[in-house]
């Protein structure tokens, strides 16, 4: 490739940011990551205790010495404590990267998004104290809130405080179609007191990928015989669903795209005014790949693979009707349970990191 071909050359993902309304976050707060992606035009990125967990586990040499400081200067913090002190400060620190682009673009990109305790998830109070106090880490925060029966009411009062937010745990159209209902009684509670909206960039996240994971072991338990292909295609086909409903409405907030398990839950969605936040590694395989970068959030899915997957699982049916869950069902749904699971899960393993250095194994230290 030539100096002159070089300095021209934009890598899919930049490409898509230049010339699509079509926005890139980075799944991720590592430094490392995150400058990557905002090199290949990223304007946002997303920070839980899962990430958390992983940025520690890599650079655990740039954050031992921090850990045993907070250890020596909060003399009574429980581990849990410690742990959500460096999910702030893991967030603060890809926040002030991102500042610039949050001023750039006065608020609708540029924002780290940091996830409440999935442990809250049935306490609307909670959830919202926590999110109150995560959005004044850093004026470019989101806040990410669960799409649970607790977290509708929680996501509505924190856009009336003024606070983005960014629903997670969300799977259908349903839940996407609450969250968005809630959003805009939160700012037309602010409009009607003529406060501020204009810089608040709320977002709804459909995790495309978690949804055909839950199908793919319906389909292995149930012994159910289906082309595989179409396993592929039913977040992708919710997504569209759903993208289609918020423009007819005139919803305020975007659809995230998160949870990649194929390169369609990227390229199926150029072209729409959403966000994709692919992890890093997807995002490096999309930059090496030749998909070339065209709008397809119109192309319809191929209708005899939905057709298959609505009649021959009643959860995609669920989670491709407007009144497929009810607010009572959300939090039993079989995607939602095992999201809670896993992200819970990382907050006691990130627990577990931080006892380590809070009550070292004395095993290590016998003589042998």
């Amino acid at each position: 490739m030539s100096q002159a071909t070089a300095s021209s050359y934009k890598s899919p993902l930049h490409e898509m940011t230049q010339s699509t309304p079509t926005c890139l976050w980075n799944d991720s707060a590592s430094v490392e990551e995150l400058a990557y992606s905002i090199e290949h035009g990223a304007v946002g990125a997303t920070c839980n205790p899962v990430i958390v967990l992983g940025v520690l586990k890599k650079e655990i040499n740039v954050w031992k010495g921090r850990i045993q400081s907070l250890i020596s200067d909060l003399p009574t913090a429980t581990e849990d404590e410690i742990a959500w002190q460096l999910v702030r400060e893991i967030s603060a620190q890809a926040a002030a990267m991102l500042k610039p682009i949050f001023e750039e673009q006065h608020g609708k990109n540029g924002r780290l998004s940091i996830q409440t305790d999935p442990r809250l998830f049935r306490d609307s109070k909670a959830i919202l104290r926590q999110a109150i106090e995560f959005s004044r880490l850093a004026p470019n925060m989101i806040v990410k809130i669960p799409v649970t029966r607790a977290g509708i009411p929680a996501i509505e009062e924190a856009t009336y405080q003024g606070i983005s937010i960014n629903a997670t745990v969300c799977f259908t159209l349903s839940q996407c179609v609450a969250v968005a209902e809630a959003v805009e009684r939160g700012l037309k509670r602010r409009e009607r007191e003529g406060k501020e909206i204009a810089t608040m960039g709320p977002v709804c996240t459909i995790m495309v990928g978690r949804l055909d994971d839950w199908l793919k072991l319906l389909a292995e338990k149930n012994s159910v015989a289906i082309d595989p292909g179409y396993l592929e295609w039913a977040g992708v086909a919710v997504f569209k669903k759903t993208y289609q409903i918020f423009r007819d409405r005139g919803y305020r907030l975007r659809l995230l795209s998160a949870a990649f398990r194929n390169h369609m839950h990227w390229s199926e969605f150029i072209g729409g005014d959403v966000v994709i936040s692919p992890p890093h590694a997807w995002q490096l395989c999309f930059n090496a790949s030749d998909i070339e970068i065209r709008p397809r959030i119109g192309d319809p899915v191929q209708e005899k693979a939905v057709e298959e997957l609505s009649r021959k699982f009643s959860d995609f049916r669920r989670a491709n009707t407007e009144e497929g869950l009810s607010l009572a069902e959300f939090d039993s749904f079989g995607p939602t349970l095992r999201t809670l699971r896993q992200f819970i899960t990382a907050c006691h393993d990130l627990d577990a990191l931080v006892r380590d250095f809070l009550v070292p194994n004395p095993d290590g230290l016998l003589a042998i």
